[in-house]
């Protein structure tokens, strides 16, 4: 399934940023949309991820927020923030290599959707911010080229409807000559000149 490999490319971009984030850079003011937290930073951003990263096992074991309750409340980083960020990311790695059909359905908070669809939006989301905390951290960083074509081949043809529903910003025009990762992130509102 093309959707499970995105994920699992989009996730393993993730972890390679936040690997990259040095212990004083959790404290860095992170972009308000970035999330509901006030004054972000980007721990908070870390934390965000940490918490999603944690859902996904019982995601794809079918299992409904109900039935997990408040397994995920509270500081899931400690004090060994990245550390424990890698564990739950090995987790979910896991839980995404199960035998999994396209047409299974997992209960999400938005609704009840097949897998791929799921693996499709955590995808998106895990992609776009490993590019963006690269550039908030001021690390050399692209997408890898397998996640580039994917994510072309994948989201790109949904990108006016996501659009629409506030995922992507408005398209930004992009050099003549840009690369296909360039492309990609002007066509998706997030590359900036």
């Amino acid at each position: 399934m093309k959707q499970r490999d995105l994920f699992l490319q989009s996730d393993a971009a993730l972890r390679d940023v936040i690997d990259r984030i040095r212990p004083e850079q959790l404290e860095l003011p992170a972009p308000a949309h970035w999330s509901s937290t006030p004054d972000p930073t980007l721990l908070d951003i870390v934390a965000a991820h940490a918490y999603d990263e944690a859902w996904v096992p019982d995601v794809l074991a079918g299992r409904t927020i109900d039935e997990v309750g408040d397994a995920y409340g509270g500081d899931l980083l400690g004090g060994d923030e990245l550390e424990s960020y890698d564990r739950l990311n090995d987790a979910a790695t896991v839980a995404a290599n199960r035998l999994l059909s396209a047409d299974d359905v997992v209960h999400l908070s938005y609704g009840d959707l097949p897998v791929s669809v799921y693996f499709e939006h955590a995808a998106t989301y895990r992609a776009f911010q490993a590019w963006s905390i690269a550039k908030l951290i001021g690390i050399d960083y692209s997408l890898p080229p397998e996640l580039v074509d994917l994510l072309w081949e994948i989201v790109l043809p949904q990108v006016d409807e996501w659009r629409e529903m506030g995922i992507f910003g408005p398209e930004v025009e992009v050099p003549a000559d840009a690369d296909r990762e360039t492309q990609l992130l002007g066509k998706t509102g997030y590359w900036v000149p």
